[in-house]
């Protein structure tokens, strides 16, 4: 049975960069100050109004291929894990094929909230494993700004626009590659924050525009524990499946919506806080492309090198989770 392996990374975010004293003039306080102690948000890229999730997915699909050092036409599948579309239907991944150039290569989107990147580098896995393919691109892209009520100080200081890349191919080797994977959800939260209209519940209508049902609300606030328990549970699963301990692992990606949940996950593991790589402070929250973002980032860094053991952990929306563990 062959394994999948990541060979190479990319990533793409808009020009278009806001700091955080543009929020404190947009909503009349001060904003900055919260933003800088507790998730350590600085400024944050935004599209522009002409650019949208596909466009993020080129830049990122590109770079991966070009590091890579391979065509588009060797790519059999495309899996583009976003929540922010670049329509209803058809998918974003078949957009992303056709500027490509990726003409042997099947699509489809994923959405699993923030947790998609993961989940799609899960997915693209079995797929190799299956012998049905060798070369899979997985991109995670978030277009969260065009969801945004722009007078909602919960959301509009945290969500920004990005996407991270990835190409993952069949390899025979066992000790590269990847190694455990874990699905979760808890779906008991599915009404606490979301996109709730312009779905089959809630179409399109003047009430949902009104009550501003078709932008991202934070409904009822999240226990703080969560997370940390979510993915420190995670990651000790991960480890044991391996048969390793925790602290052999070389780096933690986890989602970075909060920098203080990635602290106390690595303290509850007791781990080098040092040994989670964070691109939030100045791209900001940007879902289902943070991971492989700080993947990318850190790769280019060289925070991360081949032979390391490397634990993605990522949560949204839903709620889902997804962690696996991949040897570069």
């Amino acid at each position: 049975m062959k394994n999948a392996k990541i060979i190479a990374s990319g990533m793409h975010v808009p020009d278009k960069i806001f700091s955080n004293a543009y929020f404190n003039e947009l909503l009349g306080e001060d904003v900055d100050t919260w933003l800088r102690e507790n998730v350590q948000i600085y400024e944050r890229r935004w599209c522009h109004e002409n650019e949208s999730t596909a466009d993020l997915c080129h830049g990122a699909a590109s770079e991966a291929l070009q590091n890579a050092g391979m065509k588009a036409t060797k790519i059999d599948l495309i899996i583009v894990a976003t929540d922010t579309p670049e329509y209803i239907s058809p998918s974003t991944a078949a957009v992303l094929q056709h500027r490509l150039g990726a003409k042997n290569a099947g699509t489809f989107d994923l959405n699993a909230a923030c947790a998609g990147f993961v989940t799609a580098t899960e997915t693209a896995t079995h797929y190799i494993r299956s012998g049905s393919v060798n070369n899979v691109l997985v991109v995670g892209a978030y277009a969260m700004s065009k969801y945004l009520d722009k007078t909602d100080k919960k959301t509009v200081t945290l969500f920004a626009d990005g996407a991270g890349a990835v190409v993952l191919t069949a390899t025979d080797e066992k000790n590269k590659g990847h190694q455990t994977g874990k699905l979760i959800s808890q779906g008991q939260y599915t009404d606490w924050m979301g996109i709730y209209g312009g779905g089959t519940k809630n179409p399109i209508s003047d009430k949902v525009l009104q009550q501003k049902d078709h932008k991202l609300k934070f409904v009822k606030k999240f226990p703080p524990e969560l997370n940390p328990q979510m993915w420190s549970g995670l990651a000790k699963e991960l480890a044991s499946n391996m048969n390793i301990g925790v602290e052999e692992v070389d780096q933690f990606l986890i989602t970075q919506i909060n920098i203080n949940a990635i602290k106390e996950t690595l303290r509850i593991l007791d781990v080098d806080q040092n040994k989670a790589h964070t691109v939030m402070h100045h791209y900001g929250y940007t879902g289902s492309a943070c991971i492989p973002m700080a993947f990318h980032e850190a790769w280019q860094k060289q925070k991360v090198k081949e032979g390391d053991t490397l634990f993605f952990i990522g949560s949204g929306g839903g709620l889902a989770f997804a962690a696996n563990a991949f040897i570069l």
